[in-house]
C-alpha cells in the first residue's frame, strides 16, 4: 500500500500537515502520540499477562489425578495394599 509512496510524497504530507496544525502545535501532537503509544504498548502486555495460563502447580488439572470411572468400596479404603480379604 505504501510501496508507491516516494521521498516527496511524504515531504508534501509533512507540509501538509504543517500548514494544519501549526509549527507550535507540533510537539504537543507528537508528545501525544507518544504518550498513546506507551498506554496502547501497556495495556497489549496486560492482554497478554491475563491470557498466560495460571501457576501450572495451582492447576486443578495437573494436581489431582483424575479417578473417573474407578469406583473403591468403603472396606477398601481402609485394608492394607495387597490383601485380597478384608481385615477382621
Amino acid at each position: 500500500m505504501l510501496g508507491n509512496l516516494t521521498g516527496w510524497h511524504f515531504l508534501i504530507i509533512l507540509l501538509v500537515v504543517l500548514l494544519l496544525f501549526g509549527a507550535a502545535k507540533l510537539p504537543a501532537l507528537a508528545r501525544s502520540l507518544g504518550q498513546s503509544a506507551r498506554v496502547f504498548k501497556g495495556e497489549m502486555k496486560e492482554m497478554r499477562k491475563d491470557d498466560e495460563p495460571a501457576d501450572p502447580a495451582a492447576s486443578p488439572s495437573t494436581s489431582a489425578p483424575s479417578s473417573l470411572g474407578t469406583t473403591v468400596p468403603d472396606d477398601a479404603a481402609s485394608r492394607p495394599r495387597g490383601t485380597d480379604s478384608p481385615q477382621r
